[in-house]
C-alpha cells in the first residue's frame, strides 16, 4: 500500500497565508452597520409615534360615540316612557344625573324589565392627563342647562361630554372640542 503525503492544514493566520485577513467584522464594517441601522430607527421612530396618536384618537372618537350614544338612548327611553319621569337618577329634562346612573342603571317604572343599563362601564379619555383617576373625572361634563361653550358643570344633569386635553390633534382641532 503506497504511503500517501500527510495533509497539512493552513490556518488563515499562517504567515504568508493571508494574516491581514481574519475571521470577523473590521471596525469599519461594523461603524457602517450601526450607521445604517441608526438611520432606519431615525426614520421609523415618528412614523411609529403617528400610529400611536392615531389609535388613541380612534379610542377617544370610539369613547365618545358610545358615551353620548348611551346618553342619546337614556332621553329616547325617557321620552318614549321607558324610564319612569319621577326615577331616581333622572333629570328634570330627561338626562341621566350622573355616568354612575348609565353604568348601575334606572328604574323601568311600571314596566317588567327591572333596569335599563346604558353602559358596562365608563370608557377613559386616552389623552387624559392623569391616567389613574377613575374614567369619571377624566372626562369634562356639560349639563343640558350649561352654555355650550361652558367650562364648569352646574352638576344637574349629563348632557354631553368631551376629553379635557388641551393637545391638538392630527388635523389640527383640539381634542377638547370633539
Amino acid at each position: 500500500m503506497p504511503k500517501c503525503a500527510p495533509r497539512v492544514w493552513l490556518s488563515s493566520n499562517a504567515p504568508g497565508r493571508g494574516a491581514r485577513y481574519g475571521r470577523g467584522f473590521t471596525l469599519i464594517e461594523l461603524m457602517v452597520t450601526l450607521v445604517i441601522l441608526s438611520i432606519l430607527a431615525a426614520a421609523a421612530l415618528p412614523y411609529a409615534e403617528l400610529t400611536v396618536t392615531r389609535t388613541k384618537e380612534l379610542e377617544l372618537r370610539r369613547a365618545l360615540r358610545d358615551v353620548r350614544g348611551a346618553i342619546d338612548r337614556f332621553h329616547e327611553d325617557w321620552k318614549d316612557g321607558k324610564i319612569s319621569k319621577q326615577a331616581e337618577g333622572v333629570s328634570e329634562d330627561g338626562y341621566p344625573t350622573s355616568f354612575e346612573v348609565l353604568t348601575a342603571g334606572v328604574d323601568a317604572g311600571e314596566q317588567k324589565d327591572g333596569k335599563h343599563k346604558y353602559l358596562r362601564r365608563v370608557p377613559i379619555d386616552p389623552f387624559a392627563a392623569n391616567r389613574a383617576d377613575p374614567p369619571e373625572e377624566q372626562w369634562a361634563i356639560r349639563g343640558y342647562q350649561d352654555e355650550p361653550d361652558s367650562i364648569v358643570w352646574g352638576g344637574e344633569d349629563v348632557y354631553d361630554i368631551r376629553s379635557k386635553s388641551e393637545r391638538t390633534a392630527l388635523d389640527g382641532t383640539q381634542y377638547k372640542d370633539w
